[in-house]
C-alpha cells in the first residue's frame, strides 16, 4: 500500500507554550508559525505545494543570477533557468530537495541536506538549519560547509512572509532600518544603488505601506547595539511582528507580492534576509568564497509583541 504524503513531504510540528510552527521535509521550509492561535506567517496549507517561495531557504544563493551564468576559476558556468519568464536562475538549489529532519525536543528541529556537484554548480556543500521556538519567538540558524577540494561561491537567504492579519499589507506600518536600496533593470538585476532618504522606499521611520509596491533589495543596514538588524511590521490589530538578523545578513529583500496569484497578492509581506546581493555570483557583492572545509553560518528570527484587539471589546495576546 502506497502512503500518500503532502506535497511538501513530512511535516514536523514544533510547540512551546502558545507557539506553534511547522517545518517541512521539502527544502526544510517553514510552512506555518503562529502565536496564541494567530498566524504570524502567511504560509500555505498542508495539501498544497509551496508557491512564491513561502518560508523556503535559499541556498547556496538568494535571489537571481542573470541568465543563470557566471564564471569561476576561469570556467564558465550555466545554471538551469528556474525563472524562465525573466531568463534567470533564482533562489538556489535546495528548496525542492528532501532534507533529513530530526526533532531533538518538542520545540526544535534540525535539518540537513547534502548538495551534490551538478551542472552550473560543481561543488559539494553540507547545508544545515535549526529551528527553535524560544522565549522570544522563532530562532533560526543556517550553515553551509564546503566539502569540495576547491573554493565555492556561497550565499544564504530565507523567504518568510509576515502576515498583516485579516487585512492587506496596505494597512500595516513598516519600519526598515536601511539607508540604501538597489536599483534594478527591467529584468530585476541590480545596476546600482540609491539613497532612500525622503523617497518612496524610505521606511527608516515607521509608516503605513498604503499602496507602495515593493520588490526591493535594501542595504546599508542600521543595527541595534547587539549587532542585529530588525524590521518591524505593525499590524492594524495591535500586534507587531519583528524579523531580526545577525551580522551575516547584510541585505534585505522586501516584497509586497504583486506577482503572486491574484487572491494572494499583498496578503503577506516577504522580508527576506540575504547574505549577498542579487546577482552576487557575477557582481561579487556580499559573496562568500568558502575554502575547502570552511563553514559559513548566520542566525535570524521572528518575534511578536503587543496586544491583539479582537474587535469585540476583548483583547488577547
Amino acid at each position: 500500500m502506497v502512503t500518500s504524503l503532502p506535497p511538501s513531504g513530512r511535516q514536523v510540528e514544533l510547540r512551546n507554550g502558545d507557539q506553534r510552527a511547522t517545518v517541512v521535509e521539502v527544502g526544510a521550509g517553514l510552512r506555518t508559525y503562529e502565536v496564541g492561535g494567530v498566524a504570524v506567517l502567511d504560509g500555505y496549507p498542508e495539501n498544497r505545494m509551496c508557491n512564491g517561495g513561502r518560508g523556503q531557504l535559499l541556498l547556496p544563493w538568494p535571489n537571481r543570477i542573470r541568465d543563470g551564468r557566471y564564471e569561476l576559476h576561469r570556467e564558465p558556468q550555466q545554471l538551469a533557468l528556474t525563472e524562465p519568464e525573466l531568463h534567470h536562475a533564482i533562489h538556489g538549489l535546495t528548496r525542492w530537495m528532501p532534507w533529513r529532519l530530526e526533532q531533538p525536543d518538542a520545540a526544535a528541529v534540525t535539518g540537513r541536506c547534502e548538495l551534490p556537484p551538478q551542472p552550473g554548480y560543481p561543488f559539494r556543500l553540507d547545508c544545515r538549519v535549526s529551528y527553535r521556538l524560544g522565549p522570544g519567538g522563532l530562532e533560526v540558524e543556517v550553515a553551509l560547509t564546503n566539502r569540495s577540494p576547491r573554493s565555492a561561491p556561497a550565499g544564504m537567504g530565507a523567504h518568510p512572509y509576515l502576515a498583516p492579519g485579516d487585512e492587506l499589507v496596505d494597512g500595516a506600518r513598516l519600519a526598515i532600518p536601511a539607508a540604501r536600496r538597489m536599483v534594478t533593470d527591467e529584468r530585476s538585476i541590480p545596476v546600482g544603488s540609491a539613497d532612500v532618504a525622503g523617497g518612496l522606499y524610505d521606511f527608516r521611520k515607521a509608516r503605513q505601506i498604503a499602496d507602495t509596491v515593493l520588490d526591493t533589495a535594501y542595504t546599508d543596514l542600521t543595527r541595534d547595539a547587539d549587532g542585529w538588524v530588525r524590521v518591524e511590521l505593525a499590524r492594524a490589530d495591535g500586534l507587531t511582528l519583528t524579523l531580526s538578523a545577525d551580522h551575516s545578513w547584510n541585505f534585505l529583500q522586501v516584497y509586497t507580492g504583486e506577482t503572486l496569484p491574484e487572491p494572494e497578492r499583498r496578503r503577506g509581506l516577504a522580508v527576506e534576509p540575504m547574505t549577498c546581493a542579487p546577482n552576487a555570483f557575477n557582481s561579487g557583492e556580499g559573496l562568500r568564497m568558502l575554502e575547502p572545509g570552511e563553514t559559513f553560518a548566520g542566525a535570524w528570527g521572528i518575534g511578536v509583541s503587543g496586544t491583539r484587539s479582537t474587535g469585540t471589546g476583548q483583547d488577547r495576546p
